[in-house]
């Protein structure tokens, strides 16, 4: 069997479960406000979908981001999800021979990216306490080169749930506008942390904000994202776009329909979310050797530590996958800390909430720690 159709396949046995607590894909599982759902039905009976969308999006879609962002003097380019949002950013402005800073843990899916428009990928080491699971503005200096042509950071960080801080983005701009690099900043997770503080203010001419709807509204199988830029960015981002026919009709009357009601929703799903941090907290300091690494987490998700229990996460995460829960490994986002740390949603149902919290302290008294070997393949 090919690597594409093992993959597959896994993912396809996860979503044939219909009783799966799906706790490590980091997606919004509360239900969506009723003008939401009402505008995507909409879109759909009024048969909307028969036309292709304006290439880059919906005027009025472009200036709420705009305004969620507060970066007026930016645009927004609609695209099918975030991830194919930094596709577009890493296959279009990197070349080959570039360097590509980013961390590690990290979002590799886009260092993927950058390896195939032929740019050198530096991963960053931050799982430390001494960096506050971060990177900071003096560890990115010591790897800046003459050739650094990006600088990439999930913020809040995927899988580590820390933010910078406003005077931390300011500098990261200011280090990247003396190298004349790309600074981009996936703000997937940016409505779960305290404050969020936008680069794309500080160094318009050369950040990159990328934008979700996945997590905060809940609308990840849409598929629906933008990159926001200076219009001079999107202008080379556009001279070769996946989506030149448009993204979505009714998922962006969907993300329009989110976003004009957000003020109205958006506060409960923050502190209940927050409160299912909570219970997972407690739950954990009643365990040896398991702990949260930033709590509360800046993300709609905790990451817990696992590497004074002397259990493997991989071993973990098959364990609760046996009783019907999937959380995520660390494996999946670091090559030196794939030991370390699991990571498990909270924006779930209280339901998914309890079964995790009867079920893991079983799975740690019933299995004694010892070396691992996986038994099967997660990705």
């Amino acid at each position: 069997m090919y690597h594409f159709q093992e993959r597959n396949e896994y993912f396809q046995e996860l979503f044939d479960k219909k009783d799966l607590a799906v706790m490590g894909r980091n997606t919004n599982h509360f239900p969506n406000d009723p003008e939401i759902k009402e505008a995507l039905i909409s879109a759909i009976m009024s048969e909307e979908y028969h036309n292709y969308a304006p290439p880059c999006g919906i005027l009025e879609l472009q200036e709420l981001i705009l305004k969620d962002l507060r970066s007026p003097r930016c645009y927004a380019l609609i695209t099918n999800g975030a991830t194919e949002a930094l596709y577009q950013v890493t296959r279009v402005l990197l070349r080959e021979g570039d360097d590509f800073i980013s961390t590690d843990p990290g979002y590799f899916i886009t260092h993927n990216f950058a390896r195939y428009s032929g740019a050198n990928v530096i991963e960053i080491p931050i799982y430390s306490d001494k960096h506050r699971y971060k990177l900071t503005s003096e560890l990115l200096r010591t790897h800046m080169t003459h050739k650094t042509k990006m600088i990439y950071l999930v913020d809040p960080n995927n899988p580590l749930g820390s933010c910078l801080q406003e005077e931390e983005v300011k500098k990261i701009c200011d280090i990247a506008r003396e190298a004349k690099a790309f600074f981009v900043q996936d703000c997937t997770y940016k409505d779960f942390a305290d404050s969020h503080f936008p680069a794309v203010r500080y160094y318009p001419e050369g950040s990159i904000a990328i934008y979700s709807f996945s997590k905060w509204s809940g609308l990840a199988g849409m598929r629906i994202g933008a990159v926001v830029s200076h219009p001079s960015v999107i202008d080379q981002l556009t001279k070769a776009q996946m989506n030149n026919l448009g993204s979505s009709l009714v998922a962006q009357r969907g993300a329009i329909a989110a976003l004009k009601t957000k003020e109205k929703w958006f506060k409960k799903v923050f502190d209940l979310e927050r409160y299912h941090q909570s219970i997972l907290n407690d739950m954990f300091k009643t365990l040896e050797g398991f702990f949260p690494i930033v709590y509360p987490a800046q993300t709609n998700f905790l990451t817990i530590d696992v590497s004074q229990s002397g259990f493997h996460p991989e071993f973990l995460s098959i364990k609760l996958l046996e009783k019907n829960i999937q959380v995520r490994h660390a494996g999946y986002n670091s090559r030196l800390f794939g030991d370390k740390f699991f990571r498990v949603g909270s924006t779930v149902l209280r339901e998914w909430i309890d079964r995790f919290c009867e079920a893991f302290p079983k799975i740690v008294k019933e299995n004694k720690p010892s070396p691992y070997e996986p038994v099967r393949k997660l990705f």
